[in-house]
C-alpha cells in the first residue's frame, strides 16, 4: 500500500494500482443491493447525486460534476476522487475509509457525523464548509487545501494535519484537537483559538496565533488611542 506523510501523520492511500485490481467502467454509482465495487466513474454532469445506504468500494471517480450532492449513511472504502465539483455536497452519518479527494470542489459543503479514517484531501478548495461532529478515527491530512471561512465545530481532529493550507477567517469551535499539526499553514486569521489547546505549531506560529487571538478579543492598542488625541 502507498503512504503520503505530511509532518508526523502518514495517510495510506487507496490501492487502486495493485497486480489483480480491475476497474470497470460504470454508468451510475446507484449498483444493485446499494454497492458498487471495482469502479470507475468519469466525466459525468448531474443535475443531483443522491446516495442513501449505499457502499462504494476501490473504485475511482473524476470530472464528475454535480449541482447538488447527497449522501446519508454512505460508506466509502479505497476510492479516489479527482477533478470533481461536488456542489454544496451534504454528507451526514457516513464514513470514509482510505479516501483521496484531489483537486476537488466542495465550496459549501456540509458534513455532519461523518467519520475519517485514512483521508486526504489535496488541492481542493473547502469556502464555507461546515464539519459538524466529524471524527478523525485515522490519520487525517489537509494539503494545500482553501478552507476560508470553514467551520469545524464538535469534531475529534487528534490525529489530523493541516499542511500548507489557507485558514482565513476559518472557525475552530468546541472539539478535541489535542495533537491537531497546524504546522505550515498560516494561522493569523483564524477564529477560535481558544479552542485550539494542545494543537501542534512552530515556534514562528507563536506571532500568528497572538495576531488571531488580538482580533477575536477586539482588544485596542494604546497608540491607536494617542493618535485619536
Amino acid at each position: 500500500m502507498q503512504n503520503r506523510t505530511f509532518g508526523r501523520v502518514s495517510v495510506t492511500l487507496p490501492s487502486l494500482n495493485e497486480p489483480g485490481i480491475y476497474l470497470s467502467n460504470v454508468r451510475s454509482l446507484e449498483g444493485g443491493r446499494g454497492t458498487v465495487q471495482d469502479f470507475t466513474y468519469a466525466d459525468a454532469d448531474l443535475r443531483t447525486l443522491d446516495l442513501a445506504d449505499a457502499h462504494l468500494i476501490t473504485g475511482r471517480v473524476t470530472g464528475l460534476h454535480a449541482q447538488r450532492t447527497q449522501f446519508t449513511g454512505v460508506r466509502i472504502d479505497s476510492v479516489e476522487f479527482a477533478d470533481s465539483d461536488l456542489g454544496a455536497a451534504q454528507w451526514t452519518d457516513s464514513k470514509l475509509s482510505r479516501v483521496v479527494f484531489r483537486n476537488c470542489k466542495l465550496l459549501g459543503a456540509a458534513l455532519r457525523g461523518v467519520t475519517l479514517d485514512n483521508v486526504l484531501f489535496e488541492g481542493c478548495k473547502l469556502d464555507y464548509a461546515t464539519f459538524d461532529q466529524v471524527r478523525a478515527v485515522g490519520p487525517l491530512a489537509f494539503s494545500q487545501c482553501v478552507l476560508s471561512e470553514a467551520t469545524f465545530d464538535g469534531c475529534d481532529l487528534g490525529g489530523a494535519v493541516f499542511d500548507d493550507c489557507v485558514l482565513r477567517l476559518t472557525e475552530f469551535g468546541r472539539g478535541k484537537y489535542q495533537g491537531c499539526d497546524l504546522r505550515g499553514s498560516d494561522l493569523s486569521a483564524l477564529r477560535g483559538v481558544g479552542s485550539l489547546a494542545g494543537v501542534v505549531i512552530d515556534r514562528a506560529q507563536q506571532t500568528q496565533l497572538a495576531e488571531a487571538l488580538a482580533a477575536e478579543l477586539g482588544v485596542t492598542y494604546g497608540e491607536d488611542l494617542d493618535d485619536d488625541r
